[in-house]
């Protein structure tokens, strides 16, 4: 259980930990990759829940302060089998940064088991915020998440896709939502809604970034993002 601060830019490779990680962001947004599970967008308030061994990498967008809780397989057992990131309550967030402060052999009998208990209870309760971008595992279906990563302003349909790659455009679909359990409409909404939210943190202009993410106007970016998220922009990273 530790706090670190982290520069823009700085890249940790795939790597992996024997007990679960729990990385929580009181400042800043980092990019989380987890092998063949796909991309996770980490804003501050929020934390990112790593199961153990699963296989990742972190880059930090937006210079980051955050706090790790490392927990054990047993103490993990009722937590998520699978990567995700979290909405946390007040309540659990100061949980985090008293549990950052305690040495690694606390009393387990003690008032910081009891903390300890109180704190997984509430992380167990916790809800999975939507900021997963799940990537397919085909090749002709990488191609095209990699287009829509690359150029998110661009509106290709799947008749689009259809002429570039030979298959039929209700087979792409059929498997698009197959290997992503998303709709290919609803994938590519998600990869502009994680590129917009890591402009926003290096603070773009609402508007510059509606219109480089092929929005009509900005009341429709702002829009989408807050049925995405329950709030606006602002409101977001305030």
């Amino acid at each position: 259980m530790r706090t670190t601060i982290c520069n823009s830019g700085q890249y940790v490779p795939m790597h992996s930990h024997t007990r679960g990680q729990l990385l929580f962001l009181t400042e800043g947004l980092v990019e989380a990759r987890a092998l063949d599970a796909g991309t996770w967008i980490v804003p501050p308030q929020r934390a990112l829940w790593l199961p153990s061994l699963v296989e990742h990498q972190i880059r930090v967008i937006h210079t980051v302060e955050m706090r790790n809780v490392y927990i054990s397989a047993e103490a993990a057992q009722h937590l998520p089998k699978h990567c995700q990131v979290m909405n946390l309550s007040s309540l659990l967030r100061e949980l985090i940064i008293s549990l950052s402060k305690m040495e690694q052999l606390y009393d387990e009998q003690g008032a910081d088991g009891r903390l300890v208990d109180v704190f997984l209870d509430q992380l167990h309760a916790s809800k999975e915020a939507p900021l997963h971008l799940p990537m397919p595992n085909s090749k002709p279906l990488l191609r095209i998440a990699s287009t829509i990563i690359e150029h998110p302003e661009q509106h290709y349909n799947m008749q689009y896709w259809e002429q570039q790659l030979g298959i039929s455009s209700r087979t792409l679909a059929r498997r698009f939502n197959a290997e992503t359990n998303m709709t290919y409409s609803q994938w590519r909404q998600q990869a502009k809604l994680l590129n917009a939210l890591q402009r926003l943190a290096q603070g773009e202009a609402v508007v510059n970034i509606a219109q480089e993410l092929g929005y009509q106007s900005q009341s429709a970016f702002i829009s989408m993002f807050k049925k995405a998220l329950g709030k606006t922009p602002g409101q977001y990273f305030s």
